[in-house]
């Protein structure tokens, strides 16, 4: 069996108020993969007890009334550590899955960061970069990744780019747009997705103080506010929302490899030891004559 390969740069899970309900410790702990739970001083105990001390950070502050705090923190931290770049990933992630052949099959999670961490890593002006939702990536026609849009919730993060989380409401969104106008890249992974929990399914969390009442609508104007003429707020899927102007198309910084990067040179297909194994009877004919199919491809 090939060694699994695993993250060479550390991740952080911020969480809040999910000790019993904290998915994506439990996925990575499942997976064999190192990280830190980021807490607040007062739900330590908790934590550790649930998932262990040797996994738990302590935030020098409790309830700061946002994540951003956090974020920043854990930003300084692994710049401190002398990490090129971190993960910060959201709590409530239930798995990584690899997009292969129009189907979303569970994967290990290390060769799945490893992967987003190895592409980054080529090109001088990635700033961020992650993993696509996995209710966002259907169908056998998806691009490899997207350039140049939102990435959110499992988020790989090059430490020496000046910008900071800055806002109560859709830090996330922010900033990306703030790297995006000055000039760096994202990269969204669709080759690899997250299994994540929807928004206000799991206690815990911004459920509470976010989500609420007309939290929805704060959260877009906030964000509309601060980016007057790319961001608007809008209805969709029957609530407010924020719409970023030609859907991110305006940005189209290219990525720029790294002096003494080959990319001719990469091989067309390195597999990193995955292979396709059936692990639970496959009941419909239909995914038996699929994997059927894959399983002749290999030899």
């Amino acid at each position: 069996m090939p060694e699994r390969l695993l993250p060479r740069y550390p991740i952080y899970v911020p969480s809040k108020g999910r000790h019993d309900a904290c998915y994506t410790a439990r996925f990575l702990i499942q997976d064999g993969v190192p990280f830190r739970l980021v807490v607040e001083p007062g739900e330590r105990d908790r934590y550790a007890a649930a998932f262990g001390p040797e996994r738990v950070l302590t935030l020098p502050w409790d309830n700061p009334g946002s994540v951003i705090p956090a974020r920043n923190w854990i930003k300084e931290h692994a710049t401190a550590a002398g990490y090129e770049r971190h993960w910060q990933l959201d709590d409530n992630i239930r798995r990584i899955r690899r997009l292969y052949r129009g189907k979303r099959i569970p994967c290990a999670a290390g060769v799945a960061l490893r992967v987003v961490e190895d592409f980054a890593d080529r090109y001088e002006n990635v700033a961020l970069a992650g993993l696509n939702y996995e209710f966002f990536a259907i169908g056998e026609e998806l691009p490899p990744f997207y350039l140049n849009g939102r990435v959110y919730s499992c988020t790989l993060v090059l430490n020496r780019i000046p910008h900071r989380w800055r806002i109560r409401y859709n830090d996330d969104t922010d900033i990306c747009l703030q790297v995006l106008a000055d000039g760096w890249c994202t990269v969204l992974m669709n080759a690899f997705v997250t299994q994540k929990c929807r928004t206000m399914t799991v206690k815990g969390g911004n459920t509470a103080d976010l989500y609420q009442g007309d939290g929805r609508l704060k959260m877009a104007r906030s964000l509309e506010r601060l980016w007057p003429g790319v961001v608007k707020t809008s209805r969709r899927f029957q609530r407010p929302q924020h719409v970023v102007r030609d859907a991110w198309r305006r940005f189209d910084t290219p990525l720029r490899p790294k002096p003494g990067v080959d990319l001719a040179q990469l091989p067309p297909v390195d597999e990193r030891g995955m292979a396709l194994v059936q692990v639970a009877p496959i009941r419909s004919p239909r995914l038996r004559a699929w994997y059927e199919a894959r399983v002749d491809e290999m030899g």
